[in-house]
């Protein structure tokens, strides 16, 4: 400990002796270790990291095989429903717009229509007051129920508990507010935060059309279940098959071709999981792209200035220093430069992530970004800082092991500098030029973080555009 902590005093003094050095190589790894930090929350916050639920993952969406879409209509969810013994509850939900009115003028804002079972089969609790059950269930508009989001509720209500009981009005029509969602919900679509939650049997009030009896009208309704424990997702698909087969055999006009597939409902199955993961599989290459070549710009540099330090280094060595020392330094220097650097570059990705988690690129449409960093995020930067730092650190090993201290001091630090200048300035410009093409090529990617369609309000309904 006593000798790691001399290698830190000698190596903060010389990063004060050489301050051009430090902030160009600080600078330079806090703008790729920012990035890669940016691009690994887009990655784990649509992708790895599951929905915000009790028993997350064995939570699963229907879809269909054919085309891989989601939609099923109300009177086909409740036969996969009743049918099924594979699943511990199915819950369907979509997503509507209304006019709500609290009293001060109405407003239009997104929210979930589901199934009455939608907490139970989710298995949340609520925040305040309670929850609409399959109990409030008694037919066509027999639960005037909304339950409000917490973000709604707590900047149109302001935390106000007596919200509960109170009647709001849904397109003119009057609902009981019963309680709050829990703040970690954000409903089961994983780039939407829908203000409230309503039950789809008062979809004639909510979006002035009744769907419970049209088993043609799919629209956007979507169904999601915890599979039992034990069962394999191969017997789940074969259980879900034999009722489309039986609904195929039942309904021949107002069913397509029977077959089910599961899959985890981030990205709403795979209707756009494939494409969002091909392309931020590309940005992270990209981004590893660019800190590979961000260590190598630094190793040229940190080469460049070992070899100006050699005559130190030689009389180091000639004073009895061991070439373990003087590396275990120079190791020490680095890795304190990309622990500055890769703090610098994490703090710059929370801000920016910060800002692209309450962007709103559709105005009014709901979309919500969960690319927030949390410890996997924060443990990869400081992986990346380590590594970082042992990479361009690795490059001067050779010259330091091949120093001949007498041999130095006797001709001098200079000695056939110029030759070696110039091909390290060859390299440099290589390496720039290399940058300057992956540093384009990352913001030209970026541009293509706008989703590929459009969403718009049609009497309540979503249509998308691609």
């Amino acid at each position: 400990m006593e000798t790691l902590l001399q290698d830190l005093r000698y190596a903060l003094r010389q990063l004060r002796k050489s301050p051009g050095f430090t902030i160009a190589a600080v600078l330079t790894l806090a703008m790729a270790i920012g990035a890669n930090a940016v691009v690994f929350s887009v990655l784990n916050g649509l992708i790895l990291r599951p929905l915000n639920v009790p028993q997350a993952e064995s939570l699963y969406l229907i879809e269909h095989a054919s085309d891989k879409d989601t939609s099923q209509s109300y009177p086909d969810y409740l036969d996969l429903r009743d049918r099924n013994h594979s699943f511990d509850g199915l819950t369907g939900f979509g997503i509507t717009q209304v006019a709500l009115n609290t009293g001060e003028g109405p407003s239009l804002i997104w929210g979930v229509e589901s199934s009455s079972n939608y907490f139970d089969a989710l298995r949340i609790q609520p925040y305040l007051g309670r929850f609409f059950h399959d109990s409030d269930d008694h037919g066509p508009n027999s639960a005037p129920y909304i339950v409000l989001s917490y973000a709604y509720w707590h900047s149109h209500f302001h935390d106000d508990r007596g919200v509960v009981g109170r009647t709001v009005r849904l397109n003119q029509h009057p609902f009981t507010i019963l309680g709050v969602a829990p703040p970690d919900f954000r409903g089961t679509i994983v780039f939407i935060s829908p203000s409230f939650f309503v039950p789809l049997v008062n979809s004639a009030q909510v979006d002035g059309m009744n769907v419970l009896n049209d088993r043609a009208n799919r629209s956007i309704f979507m169904v999601v279940g915890h599979l039992k424990p034990g069962v394999t997702l191969a017997a789940a698909t074969a259980d879900l098959n034999a009722i489309g087969s039986y609904l195929e055999k039942t309904y021949p006009k107002d069913e397509r071709q029977a077959g089910f597939s599961l899959a985890r409902p981030n990205l709403l199955g795979d209707q756009f999981a494939p494409g969002v993961q091909a392309f931020i599989a590309g940005l992270m290459l990209l981004a590893g792209l660019i800190l590979l070549a961000a260590c190598a710009n630094l190793g040229s540099l940190f080469t460049a200035r070992a070899a100006d330090r050699s005559r130190e280094v030689a009389l180091r060595l000639a004073l009895g220093s061991s070439h373990k020392r003087i590396l275990r330094a120079l190791f020490t220097e680095t890795v304190l430069i990309s622990l500055v650097g890769g703090a610098i570059g994490l703090w710059a990705s929370v801000v920016f992530l910060r800002w692209l988690s309450e962007w709103q690129p559709f105005g009014n449409f709901p979309v919500h970004t969960p690319v927030n960093p949390d410890a996997t995020v924060y443990g990869l930067a400081l992986l990346l800082s380590l590594v970082s730092g042992l990479i361009f650190g690795a490059v001067p090993v050779r010259q330091v092991l091949r120093t001949d201290p007498y041999q130095v001091i006797k001709v001098g630090s200079s000695a056939g500098v110029g030759r070696r200048i110039t091909g390290r300035d060859v390299l440099l410009a290589v390496q720039i030029a290399i940058c300057a093409v992956l540093v384009t090529s990352s913001l030209v990617a970026l541009r293509g973080l706008v989703p590929p369609y459009t969403a718009i309000s049609d009497s309540n309904r979503i249509t998308r555009y691609w």
